[in-house]
């Protein structure tokens, strides 16, 4: 092949990387706010004013983290996965939510394994086998699930049918108007 010809192939490759480049960090950055509205709301609820839940860690902890799957899915819906979402809103948030589920159970079973088989049950080596290996692990597997299973639209045209040309005004391959 020569240069000229691998040209071409090199620079959709270099935007291919690019263009992924972005979709993590906009990925990241969703999953960043997601995680302060968590760590927030549990702890406004928990220890807040009026200290709404704070006799009930779980609840409190399920409200968190059920308001922060939502900042997540929408943030991913129409920021991260922009070009990929499709027009089934429900199917999407029930994928999203299965592949969240997903995603804490690998957080969970890595704490586990840890703790429980290791016997490393150091508050240090609990935090580093949940919130750094299993945050890490969970983390992967939601970006490729999500890509795979939850935002598998084409992009605007999965959303919207495309308007229809009449076929005289579209040029003729030789540079002509079509009859």
């Amino acid at each position: 092949m020569s240069d000229a010809a691998a040209r071409p192939a090199l620079r959709r490759r270099v935007r291919a990387v690019r263009t992924r480049i972005a979709e993590l960090g906009r990925f990241g950055s969703v999953g960043a706010v997601a995680y302060v509205v968590d760590l927030g709301l549990f702890n406004l609820l928990r220890f807040g004013p009026g200290e709404l839940l704070e006799a009930k860690p779980l609840t409190a902890k399920v409200v968190s983290v059920a308001a922060a799957t939502i900042v997540a899915w929408l943030g991913n819906r129409y920021w991260t996965f922009s070009d990929r979402r499709t027009a089934s809103r429900g199917r999407e948030l029930a994928g999203f939510v299965v592949v969240n589920l997903g995603g804490l159970v690998i957080g969970v079973g890595c704490l586990a394994f840890s703790h429980y088989v290791l016997g490393l049950t150091s508050a240090l080596a609990d935090n580093v086998s949940a919130n750094v290996v299993g945050l890490a692990l969970g983390t992967a597997f939601r970006y490729v699930a999500y890509r795979r299973l939850v935002f598998t639209g084409s992009g605007p045209a999965a959303e919207a049918p495309a308007a229809e040309v009449p076929a005289a005004d579209i040029p003729a391959a030789d540079g002509g108007a079509r009859a």
